[in-house]
């Protein structure tokens, strides 16, 4: 087998076809593909052994960096006794005890009930088919629509890219999957007819902040109205946190900034702190019990994956709430979030959430903010554009040094490319 890294990259151009990345370019002969091949905390190394500061938590998933002794250990634990067995009508320890602790993260008890898959994609499909199956079967069967909004992004399974708001990501047609209603802003969703209004199941949202829109923020004051007008339709709350949970925000989830328990608590990306394929979809005992029933009345939940409730998965999450609790993660964020604002501070539209921090290249070549994050590659920085927005989202362990050394990356490679700041 082949082992020299230009064996290896030539194999990839031969067989790989790789996610959201356009393959001419990347097959070209004068492209040598970026293996990384080892970690440790926020640092990445390269094939060649260059190492690179990972700008985007490897795709936002990463919390505690990389190669953390707890996680590891952990995980090498779980493997000692069973990597994997199914959870369609079996049960085990981790995922008992990790929907233990997801429930009490979220204050009031409202949210009881976890239902694990393996991504962010699932989560939401979980949490839409929930909503839609329980108003059918539990007396309002015309409550059939979602409501989804502009530029919002759900994942890339069939319903879920039915509720996005980007054509982009939804592939070579857009007619397809739940019925949606697409409004711009909470204005728009009031100013619905009553008819429209009446055959709302739930409104899906990502809380404080858009990722894939380009790091768009709502509003202050948004959320909160918005589970209002839920609350008063009755409508269930959606909340897509797959982005925005596990601290990203500055709390572990984002709805905790405007007091906001959802019906629906989507869960993925950093469950696992970066580690594992893993999801949760949380809600509350009124949805579940409206799912009980006898056999033959067909009331069961019938959706699941091979993977769903992963041992291995369920132990790494495990392991990653417990170094939130012990290296005390959410309380260390507040400095590291104040410097990340100093540091962002001149550069074109920069806006920041927590620890998520975006600017936006202004110019109409819309290839600009790919160029300079292949520049940032140069000054040791890796980071992925949405368009000519560039995104820094670091893993929380990041120190105060290193968000300086990533921002001024960030910097060189604009000067570099000559693109405005």
């Amino acid at each position: 087998m082949p082992s020299s890294p230009q064996e290896l990259a030539t194999l990839d151009q031969q067989h790989l076809w790789h996610p959201f990345t356009a393959m001419r370019q990347w097959c070209a002969p004068d492209h040598t593909p970026l293996m990384l091949v080892e970690g440790n905390g926020c640092t990445l190394r390269d094939q060649f052994g260059k190492e690179y500061l990972d700008g985007n938590a490897s795709i936002w998933t990463n919390i505690h960096g990389h190669n953390h002794p707890v996680l590891n250990a952990a995980i090498s634990a779980q493997l000692g006794k069973v990597a994997h067995t199914s959870f369609l009508g079996f049960t085990h320890e981790p995922a008992i005890r990790l929907a233990k602790e997801l429930v009490d993260l979220l204050p009031g008890g409202k949210l009881t009930r976890a239902f694990f898959t393996d991504n962010g994609s699932t989560a939401i499909e979980s949490a839409v088919r929930m909503a839609l199956q329980y108003w059918k079967q539990n007396g309002s069967p015309q409550r059939d629509t979602l409501v989804a909004f502009d530029r919002a992004y759900h994942g890339d399974t069939l319903g879920a890219a039915s509720l996005g708001g980007i054509p982009l990501f939804k592939g070579s047609g857009n007619d397809f999957g739940y019925r949606v209603i697409t409004v711009p802003s909470l204005e728009s969703l009031e100013s619905l007819s009553a008819a429209e209004q009446a055959r709302i199941a739930a409104v899906i949202i990502e809380p404080l902040i858009q990722g894939a829109a380009g790091m768009r923020l709502w509003p202050q004051g948004m959320l909160k109205a918005l589970d209002g007008w839920c609350r008063q339709q009755d409508v269930f709350l959606i909340l897509d946190e797959v982005m925005t949970g596990f601290g990203r925000t500055g709390k572990m989830f984002a709805c905790e900034h405007e007091g906001v328990v959802p019906d629906f608590l989507c869960l993925a990306k950093g469950l696992t702190g970066g580690y594992l394929p893993l999801a949760a979809t949380l809600t509350s005992e009124r949805v579940f019990e409206g799912f009980l029933g006898e056999p033959h009345e067909g009331r069961t939940f019938f959706y699941g994956h091979s993977y769903a409730g992963s041992q291995l998965g369920c132990a790494a999450a495990l392991a990653s709430l417990q170094i939130f609790r012990d290296e005390r993660v959410l309380e260390e964020l507040s400095a590291k979030i104040a410097r990340l604002g100093e540091l962002m501070k001149g550069l074109n539209d920069a806006r920041q959430c927590g620890m998520i921090a975006a600017m936006t290249i202004d110019s109409p070549d819309l290839t600009l903010g790919a160029k300079a994050s292949l520049a940032a590659r140069r000054h040791g920085l890796l980071t992925r554009p949405v368009a000519n927005t560039v995104v820094l989202m670091p893993p929380l362990c990041v120190t105060l040094d290193e968000l300086d050394r990533m921002v001024a990356a960030l910097r060189a490679a604009l000067e570099d490319i000559k693109a405005p700041a």
